[in-house]
């Protein structure tokens, strides 16, 4: 019985030996499997990002740079540039962002402003730039013009993407994309603009690859400096209006922007610039003026005082025929504004201020470049 045990002792041990490094060598045997497995996920997460990094480069790349001849569809960002703080902000259309001069309201009264003005910007788009900029700061006064009250739905594509592209994403910008889509516009090419520009690759020019990552300033805080002379010429005689009143998508606008400088503690005040053309009619005008009563708001109609009182020559102080000031008309007009609104609501001189006044000394050093001075 012995012998048997001592034969049978070393199988029983080989046993359970080999018992014990099964699950050694089972355990050692999925661990290349673990390993390749978290390779191939991490090689597909680095091939998503490296596909998301392109995708990104192309539509930087793609999209309009507004660098040459049509500028004006680099002036919504230029806002996010600026030094904060506001006393005064600016909103509407080209009578704003070319008859306006913010320098000269610094200059002369130390007032610091800007222009979220923009080509053809209809009311709707106005509004909600404003309610942009209302997410990070809150102005003194709030400058609209009333001009593009004439326009009560969506105009052209080009147009809204000049105002609307710059835009930060938010809330905001996802219901100005909304109120101004035109028929055959759609949200996704917005929110991927690669999917509106991709066809541009063959359009390409050295300015693309130039900017494409940073854009020069076109503006001086939203003015847009034109230094050319074309005195007035003659206009096309009014059409007679249907109606004289103002459509209701137009009118439901002004009002939100009414309620939101209300709601706000800002001051609002409807001007309209002097420009001759397109005709402001009288009807448009006195509706201008009940608006105003019955809100308690300001309306400066500019046109009527333009040669009286603010010192417009219309010979000497447009660059294209009535339609626009150049840089001696808009400081005319800012002078005019300017007082207006440090007699009205005291706005407070910055010149003290080291931080602001060093801000806008580089703006003026542009500005008089521009204009050719030294």
């Amino acid at each position: 019985m012995s012998e048997d045990k001592d034969v049978k002792a070393p199988e029983i041990q080989d046993t359970v030996e080999s018992s014990e490094k099964a699950p050694v060598e089972a355990a050692d045997a999925v661990k290349p499997k673990k390993g390749k497995k978290i390779f191939r996920v991490v090689l597909v997460l680095a091939l998503i990002v490296l596909t998301c990094v392109v995708i990104h480069l192309a539509d930087l790349l793609l999209r309009p740079k507004y660098m040459g001849d049509v500028t004006e569809g680099a002036l919504t960002a230029e806002y996010y540039e600026a030094y904060g703080d506001h006393d005064v902000l600016f909103v509407g259309d080209c009578e704003v962002y070319e008859n306006f001069s913010t320098v000269q309201l610094w200059r002369e009264f130390g007032i610091n402003s800007f222009i979220r003005g923009g080509a053809q910007q209809l009311v709707w788009q106005s509004y909600y730039l404003l309610e942009d900029a209302l997410r990070y700061e809150t102005p003194d006064v709030v400058v609209f013009n009333v001009l593009s009250l004439m326009y009560n739905e969506p105009q052209n594509e080009a147009y809204n993407r000049m105002a609307l592209d710059g835009m930060r994403w938010s809330k905001t910008k996802w219901d100005a994309i909304n109120a101004s889509m035109c028929e055959g516009e759609n949200m996704l090419e917005y929110i991927f603009p690669i999917l509106r520009y991709h066809s541009r690759w063959n359009e390409l020019t050295s300015d693309d690859f130039k900017y494409w990552f940073k854009k020069d300033l076109v503006s001086f805080n939203g003015y847009y400096l034109r230094t050319e002379i074309m005195p007035a010429g003659e206009f096309p005689p009014p059409r007679t209006l249907a109606d004289t009143n103002f459509g209701d998508k137009a009118m439901k606008y002004l009002d939100k922007m009414t309620e939101l400088c209300k709601e706000k503690g800002i001051k609002l005040v409807l001007i309209k610039s002097p420009s001759l053309y397109p005709h402001w009619y009288d009807e448009w005008d006195a509706n201008m003026e009940k608006y105003a009563e019955e809100h308690g708001i300001e309306y400066i109609n500019m046109l009527k005082i333009a040669e009286s009182e603010i010192g417009i020559d219309y010979s000497l102080d447009t660059y294209d025929a009535g339609l626009h000031m150049n840089v001696t008309g808009a400081e005319k007009c800012s002078s005019y504004l300017g007082r207006f609104l440090v007699e009205k609501y005291g706005l407070k001189n910055h010149h003290d201020d080291p931080a602001m006044s060093e801000y806008w000394a580089e703006v003026e050093k542009r500005y008089d470049e521009a204009k050719g001075q030294k």
